[in-house]
């Protein structure tokens, strides 16, 4: 149902410089956007790699602990190494313990600003960089929500401990504060709400169960953004199509006059990711009042089937500008894309 914008993608690894002069930018993703100051923002994922390896060499980034600091450094494996699986270029698997991972790239945040929120020029430098041991392997799927005035940043924030979500906050996309994890392993894909509802900060979350269960959105909800608890299963996963393997939360929540609008991400069993619409109550956002039976958007354009991992639609950010929705959505897990419709459209395939 989306319409894609005829210039996409909007954002490419070769419109961005690398952080360091021996790394390369591999993939720009991802993205959280709001609008702030009369520009609209986005938050990119930047995903880099060592630009340089030997023959049958993999080099990864990574933080080390040095003294009470962390500093960027890299492992290199061989390729002929049975003791690694390397068939997945996103990671390199143990074989005796499919739980020990590293990442080919390691991931910072940077801004890109567009006064018409199309056209984005890119910062240089990071806003966002690893910084400490929950994030050895990077920070990840930005969301950007404007609660009060201020900026709250939630990241995932991906080590060898597990895949967490943390949270920041900016007044200026200056200066960040870090807040810390509000979200343990292995959670993500977490969506704030832009306004307290019955006193209460809400969030969805996609917990990841190990033993019982398939990722699916939950929602919790927080006295101040940091603690957070209530949770209850929201939504899961349907049928045996593109929605059946595992869902999660994609833009920060949107707030119109049927309800809460959330532009979501379905996979199925052939980690094929697609978009998906849902609509919660305005007053009582435990409540699904609507959902939309087939993907909102699915992988058909050639920068969606092939990329870094193909066959991906990923959103971290919406907007709606009039009665316009504008979904931001990174695609094969290597560019920035822009998909549009008009909100009555929506409304009317979602029966509401």
């Amino acid at each position: 149902m989306l319409k894609r914008w005829p210039d996409n993608p909007i954002l490419a690894p070769e419109d961005v410089r690398p952080s360091r002069p021996d790394w390369k930018v591999d993939c720009t993703f991802n993205a959280g956007v709001a609008r702030m100051g009369g520009e609209t923002i986005m938050l990119v994922r930047i995903a880099e790699s060592v630009a340089h390896a030997g023959a049958g060499e993999v080099r990864v980034p990574l933080l080390e602990q040095l003294g009470d600091g962390w500093r960027c450094t890299t492992r290199t494996f061989r390729t002929e190494d049975p003791d690694y699986d390397f068939s997945d270029p996103r990671v390199i698997v143990s074989r005796a313990d499919p739980r020990r991972v590293h990442l080919t790239s390691m991931s910072h945040l940077r801004i890109a600003r567009s006064s018409d929120g199309v056209h984005f020029t890119v910062a240089d430098t990071p806003l966002l960089f690893p910084a400490d041991a929950t994030e050895r392997y990077g920070c990840e799927d930005a969301r950007l929500t404007v609660i009060e005035g201020r900026c709250y940043i939630n990241y995932t924030a991906v080590s060898d401990l597990g895949i967490a979500t943390a949270l920041a906050v900016t007044d200026d996309f200056l200066r960040v504060e870090r807040l810390g994890i509000i979200h343990a392993p292995d959670n993500r894909d977490v969506c704030l709400f832009p306004r307290r509802i019955d006193g209460s900060y809400w969030c969805l979350h996609r917990p990841a169960p190990l033993h019982f269960g398939a990722p699916e959105i939950w929602i919790a909800r927080s006295p101040d953004l940091i603690h957070w608890g209530a949770h209850q299963h929201l939504a899961g996963c349907l049928g045996t199509g593109w929605e059946s393997n595992k869902i999660g939360g994609g833009a920060q929540m949107l707030e119109t006059d049927r309800g809460w609008l959330q532009i979501y991400h379905g996979v199925d069993a052939g980690q094929r990711y697609s978009l998906g619409a849902l609509l919660l109550d305005i007053e009582d956002p435990r409540i699904v009042r609507a959902r939309l039976a087939h993907p909102l958007a699915e992988p058909t354009e050639s920068y969606e089937l092939h990329g870094f991992f193909d066959n991906v639609l990923f959103s971290c950010g919406a907007l709606i500008e009039g009665g316009e929705l504008r979904v931001y959505y990174g695609a094969a897990d290597r560019v920035m894309a822009l998909g549009t419709m008009a909100l009555a459209d929506l409304w009317e395939a979602m029966g509401v």
